[in-house]
Formats: C-alpha cells, structure tokens, sequence
C-alpha cells in the first residue's frame, strides 16, 4: 500500500493494562510494526490481571483463568514461541449437584457416561454437540483471516465476517432460546447447560448464545493449562517484546493534535505521583465501564460516551481443608468419587461450582490427594461464603483465601457491542468480552486491533472490513 503519511523513526504507542489482552496487544504491536514501535504498558495491580495465583503451603494455585481450551491456537502460539510446557494432566471425574442430589455423575467410562447422558437426555447432547461444532468451525476462519493481515474495525463486522447476520444476532439472544430451537430440551437446558454457565461465567442460561456456544466448547474439548501458572504467558510476551512495564495506573487520556495529527496525553498515577506521557497510539485493555474505573476522556468532539452495561460480581475461594463429603450424599469420605462439583440454578445453592485443584507445578510423582485427606478446593460463588456456608462444605479446614473480581459483563445487562475505535488511533480492546469472555477470545481481540492499527496507520484500507473474506482468502491462496 502506498505510505500517504511521512514515516516518521518511531511510533510511540501505550497500553492500558498487563493482563493477557495487553501483553498479546503490546507482542503483537511489536510484531507488526517492528522495531518502529516504542511500546510503554501501565499496569497498576501486577503483569497477568485477571490470570492470577494464590499459595497454599508453599504451592501455587491458579485462582481463575484456570483451563484453555485445545483450539485456542494464539494460546498455543504464545505457548511455543516462549518455550513454556503444559501442565500435565491429572485425570478426576465431575458431576452436576441440584443442592439435594448429584442430576449427573461422570465415570470412568466414556461409554457408560455417553450411556447416561442418552438415558437422561435423549439426543440433546448430539444435538448440543452439533451446535457447538458449527460455531467453532465458523470462528475458526478468524485465524486464517488475521493470517492474512485482515482486520475488523467493530466486534459486529468481525461477527459478521465469521458467521453472517447470525452471528451477530448471537449475541442478542440467550443460549437457552438458541438450544430449545434445535431440539435440545429444557431438562437438559435446565441441569447441564445452566451447570456450565455457572461455572464459567457465574450466570444464567439467559447469556447470550455466542457467549454460551463459546463456554460450552470449553466444557466439552479437551482442556490444557500452562506449567507454572497461565499468567507466565503475559510476563513472558511483555519480555519477549521488551516492552517497558510502567506501575502505575491511568486515570485518563486528553487528546492534542501536532502536524494534523492526533496526540494522545496518557495522565497516570504512581507510588511517585502523578504524571503524565505524550503517544500517537494508545490501546485500553481495561474495562472503561464506569463501575469498573474512573477514567476521564478529555478533549475529544464528540466526547467518548460512557459504556452501558455492568459487571458481574464474582468470588473465589481457595480453602484447603476436609470436604464435607455427607453433604452431597457420601457419609463415607473415602467413596466421594469426584474432583470437580457444577450445579444447577438451585435458589437455595449458595456456590456455583468447586474443584479439588492441583498446583501450577505438577511434578512426576505428583498425585491427587484422596477425598478422606486435606486437599485445596476452589469455590467459585456470587458472594463470599460465610462460616455456615462453609462449615456446610468443610468438615475442617486450615486456611481459605479469598478473592473478589468484578469478572464477567452482566450479558443480560447492555444490548449493544462496545467500539473497537475509539478515536483516530485509539483502541478499545475489552469491549470483546461482550462478545464472549475466555483468554483465546482476548488474544484473537489483540491481534485483531494490532493488524487494525497497522492498517490503519499505513492507510491499508482494502485489508479492513472486507466483505465476502472466505472467497478472497481462497484465491490470495
């Protein structure tokens, strides 16, 4: 493409936030612009956000973030190009609690289960599989796109691109209507799938279908995790990227102009006050509703309205203690067969679902502790647990850590997708999460807005919202 704007020696570029969508932003940056691009990345709470650990004697435990999914090939990519390992697997078994009984239990049979499932369900499961697929098939073309340097200036238009008019209507329409319209039954809807979104996304079965295909295609693949913690993919891009790591926390973005140009002021806050850095580029990777930060715009005609919507609260608790195995129907501990507990949109259930977690670093001779030991157990609920709660799910217990995250978007709470574009070259990377919330929907967001800011900056328009993609990416083959 011709160049119709004077290339200047560097681009300074800033983003907003260290998590997994600014570390993939800033690598990805770096990896389309090259050595132009001088990158600095404010991060206020520590590199990784949201992909955290806790320690329980000595071990790290993840504490969310905890499993990727097999296609999640930009989650593979980093994996490889920065030499980290998977964790090795520890096999155990799952099964849906209603607050009185367990609805489904796995075995180790993967016939018996299919069996159960078919006994239970009839084909709903087929047909949730075929559902599934159809999706994922579709959002695979994303990777051969962004291959091909082809970007998305809104989350519609990328929808658009994958799946048609559909797609973006998935994200307007609950799961649960988009399944009982392809057969599958509300019984099934009402034990497995509203099992799953709960533990994924701490919600009902009212999210929207995009989101909902997205979390069950995590529930039903196989799933991997990195060795050593997840969050060693963003200490490990920003690194590889020599990014230089600010701690401090933004609290706004004034807009200049210099030579026609937009110039961007990035104002923030540090242990050492406040201060202030001038940037032709700028990425937020945080969330900008205004329950989640106090960021001010300032400068910019029309102004930058505020984002609709709110966030889903959300708690982990790490407790390393005895489970209550009488409470789900096994007075003998030593019987209770399973390693992970989803449950159903029971009123009564004060928790969404817990596991018996093992730590970030699995050695050889690493084994499961049995359900009569002590074992550390994630619980995930809406609000934290108080005594009773958990003197109800523990006999016993050493030690519980606690976290709160305002997490996931409250999907049934905004009817409309947030921009991409901000301004001139301004982007907003986490709006994405209203599309659909899992670190491979992140990494595909970042190097979609690292290729719309090369397109854009080298006025590369016939890569930008191209229509008909799937034909054009056949014959540039």
């Amino acid at each position: 493409a011709l160049l119709t704007r004077p290339l200047r020696r560097f681009l300074p570029a800033a983003v907003v936030g260290a998590g997994l969508g600014g570390s993939a932003a800033a690598y990805f940056l770096q990896q389309h612009f090259g050595p132009q691009v001088q990158l600095d990345v404010y991060e206020a709470a520590g590199v990784g956000g949201r992909l955290a650990t806790v320690t329980v004697n000595k071990q790290q435990y993840e504490s969310r973030g905890a499993s990727i999914h097999a296609l999640s090939l930009h989650m593979q990519d980093f994996v490889k190009i920065l030499g980290l390992k998977h964790r090795r697997e520890v096999a155990g078994k799952s099964a849906i609690f209603s607050g009185e009984h367990f609805v489904l239990e796995e075995t180790d049979w993967y016939l018996l289960n299919l069996f159960r499932l078919w006994w239970h369900y009839g084909i709903s499961f087929l047909r949730l599989q075929m559902w599934v697929e159809e999706v994922m098939e579709k959002f695979m073309r994303i990777y051969k796109y962004q291959a091909h340097g082809y970007a998305f200036s809104s989350l519609e238009e990328l929808l658009r691109s994958l799946g048609g008019d559909a797609f973006v209507n998935m994200t307007q329409r609950s799961v649960a209507e988009s399944l009982l319209e392809v057969g599958v039954t509300q019984r099934f809807v009402d034990d497995v799938i509203a099992a799953v979104l709960r533990s994924s996304y701490g919600q009902s079965v009212l999210v929207p279908a995009f989101a909902g295909a997205m979390s069950l295609a995590g529930a039903q693949g196989s799933t991997w995790a990195v060795e050593g913690g997840n969050k060693l993919v963003c200490s490990g891009l920003l690194k590889l990227t020599k990014a230089n790591v600010i701690p401090a926390r933004v609290t706004g973005i004034s807009l200049h102009s210099s030579e026609g140009r937009a110039l961007y002021q990035v104002h923030y806050e540090s242990s050492e006050g406040q201060g202030s850095a001038f940037y032709d580029m700028v990425v937020v990777t945080t969330p900008l509703h205004p329950s989640r930060s106090n960021f001010t715009f300032e400068n910019f005609d029309p102004p930058i309205a505020d984002f609709p919507g709110a966030f889903q609260p959300s708690v982990t608790s790490v407790v390393h203690g005895y489970l209550n195995s009488s409470y789900f129907g096994f007075p003998d501990p030593k019987l209770f067969p399973f390693t992970s507990i989803l449950t159903t949109d029971t009123p009564d259930l004060f928790f969404n679902a817990m596991d018996n977690i093992c730590p970030v670093n699995i050695s050889a001779a690493f084994r499961r502790k049995q359900p009569q030991e002590a074992a550390v157990w994630r619980v995930l609920s809406q609000q934290p647990l108080d005594k009773h709660q958990l003197k109800t799910l523990f006999r016993s217990y050493y030690s519980v850590q606690v976290t709160e995250w305002q997490t996931y978007p409250r999907y049934d709470a905004a009817k409309s997708l947030p921009p991409i574009v901000l301004h001139e070259n301004l982007f907003y990377l986490s709006g994405v999460e209203w599309v659909a919330s899992s670190m491979e929907m992140i990494a595909v967001a970042a190097k979609n807005v690292a290729l719309l800011a090369y397109n854009r900056w080298h006025q590369d328009l016939e890569k930008i919202d191209q229509k008909d993609l799937m034909h054009k990416v056949k014959t540039e083959l």
